[in-house]
């Protein structure tokens, strides 16, 4: 088993509309003090990261330094709203890629990587689309452009009362994306690693599906959580409790499936730079939630560090 942390790596508080208006990347310029936590661990994140961050100079020469040290790997991260050729009207809109017309993601694609390339020195080889808008009409582009590992995938996730995306019945176990769906394997040579999610209960597929896709599935799903009835569980520290990260890892662990793949935001590790942690004391247990779950993935589940991309050398080496 791999343990791998995918950062989406942003601007501050993307969240907010005024924020995405006017970006500020005070989270990117405190990244070496989150980089340390994860070295203590020998953590080896990847940092996937926006166009805004890709384009700042000051943010730039942080990411050239960690990337320097041999020890993490630059991915991107997919905004459709900030990403060039985009309109003023793409940031108030805010939306999934997936709604882009094709030819508009591709250019989109094509400029983000040139500008990572530009950034830290090398193209990236892994994504993420932000908001999880990934497509799997997206997936011959990733091929052309040199990707090898997609990240946006979450199973039981569930947005198309948005317009955004279904990934209800996506599996845990990573798989070669096909051409014409996101949650089945195919031919392509792109590896789909899904973030790691699942219901606290063990329950039939057709019942986590009506699970995920019920009506008004936010008010469904607190209501559910709250008379203890089910729940998702996540790898992901501003939503997940340690305790119901440590149980997801060990059920996953215990079904033999290969990786735990862990997802925030940059702007999460700051205090204000996001909805979670407001303050420093809530900072200080997202941290601890963090190192404690490494020590017990690791400890614990003999799980191994790894950037995405040696993940799926080693998933190639080993299937």
């Amino acid at each position: 088993m791999h343990l791998l942390v995918g950062i989406d790596t942003e601007g501050d508080n993307q969240w907010d509309a005024a924020a995405r208006a006017n970006q500020r990347f005070e989270n990117i310029y405190a990244l070496p003090r989150l980089h340390a936590l994860f070295a203590r661990h020998g953590v080896r994140p990847t940092y996937v990261i926006t166009y805004p961050v890709a384009t700042d100079p000051a943010s730039a020469a942080v990411l050239r330094d960690l990337r320097a040290g041999g020890d993490c790997e630059i991915g991107a991260h997919h905004h459709a709203w900030e990403t060039p050729p985009c309109t003023a009207g793409d940031v108030q809109r805010h939306p999934y890629a997936a709604n882009l017309p094709l030819e508009q993601f591709e250019a989109q694609l094509a400029s983000l990587t040139d500008a990572i390339a530009s950034a830290v020195g090398a193209r990236p080889v892994s994504y993420r689309s932000g908001r999880f808008g990934f497509a799997a009409a997206h997936v011959s582009a990733l091929e052309r452009l040199g990707y090898l590992v997609e990240s946006s995938v979450a199973p039981l996730f569930y947005e198309a009362h948005k317009h955004g995306p279904d990934f209800v019945e996506a599996p845990l176990r990573p798989y070669f994306l096909a051409y014409d769906s996101a949650t089945a394997p195919g031919s392509s040579g792109v590896l789909e690693v899904p973030v790691s999610a699942a219901l606290n209960r063990r329950w039939p597929s057709a019942l986590r599906y009506l699970y995920a896709r019920a009506p008004r599935p936010y008010t469904t799903r607190r209501v559910l959580k709250k008379l203890g009835i089910a729940r998702v569980r996540w790898l992901r520290p501003s939503y997940s409790s340690l305790d119901d990260m440590i149980a997801l890892a060990r059920d996953l662990a215990h079904a033999g499936e290969p990786v735990l793949n862990l997802l925030f935001h940059s702007s999460e590790a700051i205090v204000g730079g996001s909805p979670y942690n407001r303050t420093e004391s809530e900072l200080q247990a997202f941290c601890d939630r963090l190192e404690r779950f490494f020590e017990f993935a690791q400890r614990g589940l003999k799980a191994a560090p790894a950037t995405f991309a040696e993940f799926r050398a080693a998933y190639l080496a080993t299937s």
